[in-house]
């Protein structure tokens, strides 16, 4: 299995002119290169702000430049922006999200990212987020340009420099802002560009954002004594929406339609999505189409089927799993996993790529280019997303890579072994962002009379 990785994030794409999009798919771009439209400078000293070979300079006494144009209404919540900019000696500097214009003095609303190469008197170095995770040693060079961004998605936020990440900030619950930055809380708001003081030149180029969709983990349990309600005041706290799934097939507590009607009536009218976890193959004999109907979406994994010799096996069991060859084990577990994407009426397969704890060490070797091609061309085929999942770090960046090639949809998820995991999507976020998914990437619940088993039906 892949090894735990740090932040990253989803995007949207918006329809504008030509001339405001980027060759970057799902960004756009915020400043033309020539002038200064879509941008307001503060009242005090506005001539601190100009346009020079293809760049905002801020150069001249305090002044802050806000972007007031008409991406997003200049109301961003959950996004990625991108910047280059570049030093004079001893400049001091910044970028500042959701904040808002004000006439004159420092913003008090939202979070500054500082930029700082060689400013002595402040020792907070380009990158930190001012007062809340603070870098103390440069990380770029004064009168060269550097890439800077910033990724906002939920209660994270993270800063790169040159593409390497170097903040890792979550806004704790609640939120504790320092005591004379009182309005540093996550919300919404739009960018600023700060003109420090008469000493200090910055120029920023090239400066484009992504819009990023609500966070939405679609594979939450109630376990270890999670109630609805707590789960929905998390999701709140974590400023995103959960799906919450029910366990359904041999072994669980729900195993045909009286009890799955109750679950469903139970989780109601409340601000979350009712999903059904079918557990094994025997679920497609145990409820109606019209019952799986109600629900948002299914979901399902290919770590609960028989062998060749009528074994049952659930493959995170280490008693329960006969391997023998390893070859053949994995070329019949593809063939499982393909007959359950080309058969069963799922909306997202999950746990996906998973390998029993004696061969997970193995995993590059053992999920080779034509396996994994195998299940990603049967997910694209039947419409079927594929979940990045956080518990286990699953698939690798290469599948991942290879599905949304092929076209395939992709959605993220906990799969949660409580409550202290809940709504941690670190691995998803970054695979996002490595992978550069968009909007169109991701998966959506589908509307009535589009639901797979209402097309596909149930196996005969």
């Amino acid at each position: 299995m892949r090894s735990v990785l740090t932040m990253g994030v989803v995007m949207v794409a918006l329809v504008l002119p030509a001339r405001a999009q980027t060759q970057e798919p799902g960004w756009v771009s915020l400043f033309d290169g020539r002038s200064l439209e879509g941008w307001r400078p503060a009242e005090e000293n506005p001539s601190t702000f100009s346009v020079r070979d293809g760049a905002i300079v801020a150069k001249g006494p305090r002044c802050h430049l806000f972007y007031v144009g008409p991406v997003e209404n200049a109301d961003f919540q959950d996004f990625e922006l991108k910047a280059e900019v570049m030093t004079e000696p001893g400049a001091n500097g910044g970028i500042f999200f959701h904040t808002a214009w004000q006439a004159r003095n420092w913003p008090g609303k939202g979070f500054e990212v500082q930029v700082n190469n060689s400013f002595q008197t402040d020792p907070r170095k380009t990158a930190s987020l001012y007062k809340m995770q603070d870098i103390t040693e440069p990380l770029a060079n004064d009168k060269e340009w550097f890439a800077l961004h910033l990724v906002v998605w939920g209660k994270h936020v993270a800063v790169s420099v040159n593409d390497k990440q170097v903040v890792d900030w979550t806004e704790p619950t609640p939120p504790s802002p320092p005591s004379d930055r009182v309005g540093r809380l996550l919300g919404r708001g739009t960018f600023a560009l700060q003109g420090h003081d008469p000493g200090s030149t910055v120029s920023y180029r090239n400066i484009r954002v992504k819009p990023l969709p609500q966070l939405v983990d679609y594979h939450v349990h109630l376990k270890g004594g999670l109630t609805v309600d707590e789960a929905i005041e998390l999701a709140r706290a974590r400023r995103m929406k959960f799906g919450i799934a029910e366990n359904c097939g041999v072994g669980f507590a729900t195993t045909n339609d009286e009890t799955l009607a109750r679950y469903f009536e139970k989780m109601q009218g409340r601000p979350v999505y009712i999903a059904m976890q079918a557990e094994g193959r025997e679920w497609v004999k145990m409820f109606s189409p019209q019952m799986i109907a109600k629900f948002d979406y299914v979901f399902t994994d290919s770590m609960t089927w028989t062998n060749d010799r009528g074994k049952r096996m659930r493959l995170w069991i280490p008693g329960e799993v006969e391997i023998g060859d390893k070859q053949q084990f994995m070329d019949l577990l593809v063939e499982k996993t393909v007959g359950i994407l080309n058969n069963e009426p799922i909306d997202i397969y999950v746990n996906p790529t998973f390998l029993p704890a004696a061969i997970a060490g193995e995993y590059d070797t053992l999920w080779t280019d034509a396996r994994m091609d195998r299940v990603i061309q049967a997910a694209a085929k039947n419409g079927v997303a594929i979940e990045i999942n956080a518990r286990y770090k699953l698939p690798s960046e290469t599948f991942i890579r290879r599905a949304k090639a092929a076209g395939a949809k992709f959605s993220l998820g906990t799969n949660n072994g409580g409550r202290n995991d809940l709504g941690d999507l670190a691995y998803c976020r970054l695979m996002a962002v490595r992978c550069g998914l968009t909007k169109e990437d991701l998966f959506v619940p589908k509307p009535d009379g589009r639901k797979p088993v209402q097309v596909k039906g149930l196996p005969r």
